[in-house]
Formats: structure tokens, sequence, C-alpha cells
């Protein structure tokens, strides 16, 4: 269906205008509000986060993209509802108490929701509680932490020790990330993910919540 193809190519160069026009004629076309998600929007965002991942495109490029996709996103939302589509599944998102940063936070989150998953996003200089309080309110089967600064890193253990705590180790996954986050710091605070960049993370969120199924 070519206007799928080009809701994907308008939402790639950030013409959201655009592709809220094309989202409507989809619909008065009579296609479903799950393929011109799938097929048009998801589609075109998942280029940008590749070509983001292979540096042929950057942070403004996926900032308009995004803008794009959300818009034509909150005109399918009531037809979603109707067809009884939903979610891949639910990420709580946040940067760590004591940290102010949210570029990276806002990357992922972006790139999270081009694979269709629903994030709740809790800003910055999130309290650990708060983090674990919003994955039992809203059943995530993610928690998301960002940090930019070393003197912030910690905090991320007391997430992970915190969801143990409270029961929900084994229904929630954890994910780290930020400039100072390694590999290694992510195994030894006993976190399930760590990765460099906003792409892979949002490939990474799919295959955990995959296997929490």
């Amino acid at each position: 269906m070519a206007i799928l193809e080009e809701i994907s190519e308008f939402l790639q160069k950030g013409r959201a205008a655009v592709v809220k026009e094309k989202v409507q004629a989809a619909l008065d076309e009579g296609i479903s509000a799950k393929d011109i998600l799938e097929k048009g929007l998801l589609h075109g965002m998942g280029i940008i986060g590749n070509k983001f991942k292979n540096n042929e495109v950057f942070v403004p490029e996926v900032l308009v993209a995004a803008r794009a996709m959300n818009m034509g996103a909150a005109m399918l939302k009531p037809y979603l509802t109707q067809e009884g589509v939903t979610t891949q599944g639910t990420a709580v998102l946040g940067t760590v108490k004591g940290d102010l940063h949210d570029i990276g936070k806002n990357l992922v989150k972006m790139m999270l929701e081009g694979k269709g998953i629903n994030v709740i996003d809790l800003g910055v200089d999130v309290a650990t509680d708060k983090f674990i309080d919003a994955a039992v309110e809203h059943n995530a089967q993610l928690i998301c932490c960002s940090a930019l600064l070393t003197t912030t890193m910690g905090e991320m253990k007391n997430v992970v020790e915190a969801a143990e705590k409270a029961g929900i180790r084994d229904k929630v996954k954890i994910m780290v990330g930020g400039a100072p986050i390694t590999q290694s710091f992510c195994d030894s605070i006993g976190a399930d993910c760590y990765t460099s960049d906003a792409a892979s993370a949002a490939e990474e969120a799919l295959r955990l919540i995959s296997e929490l199924k």
C-alpha cells in the first residue's frame, strides 16, 4: 500500500503535518490503525533508529522524526483501542536520583516508543522507590535507569536491590545506560542489560520483554 510507504518516508523526513494528513487519508481508505502504526509509523521510526545507530543521521533528525511519529500515533490511539491492539510491553524510564541529564533518556524513550513499547517517563532526579512504585502501578516489564555522572551511578544498584526487596525482580528486567556505565558495572550491580546507544537499547528491550512472556 503506497500510502503506508509515504507515511514511513515523510516520518523519516520529520514532516509531521504531512504525516498527520497521510494517517487521516489512510484511515479514510479503511486501512486498519494497526497496519498504519506498524507498516507506516513504526516502520519509518525503525529505519531512523538503524540510521542513527550507524551514524547516518544524528539527534536532530531523530527528534523531528519522533515528533512526527508521536503526532501520527496520537491520531491512531482511539482506533487502536477500538481494535484491541495492545502494546509490546511497558517500560518505566528515568534518570537516577541526583542526576539532571535527560538527552540520552529522551532518545531512549523515542526509540522504545518506536518499537511499540509503552513508556512511563519519570523524568530526572528519580528516587529509587519512585522507579519501583511506577513499575508496580503500571505492571511494567522493564525499568530503565539512566545516569551521566559517575557520582550517581551507584543509585542504579539501589534500584536493583529495591526491586528484589519489593518482590518484583522475577517480573521486571532492569536496563542501565549512560556515558559512565559499562557492561562490567551492569554485571556488578546485578542489572539485566547495558547498551551503549539508544537504538540498541530499544532492540534489547524487545528481547527482554519477550523473555518475560
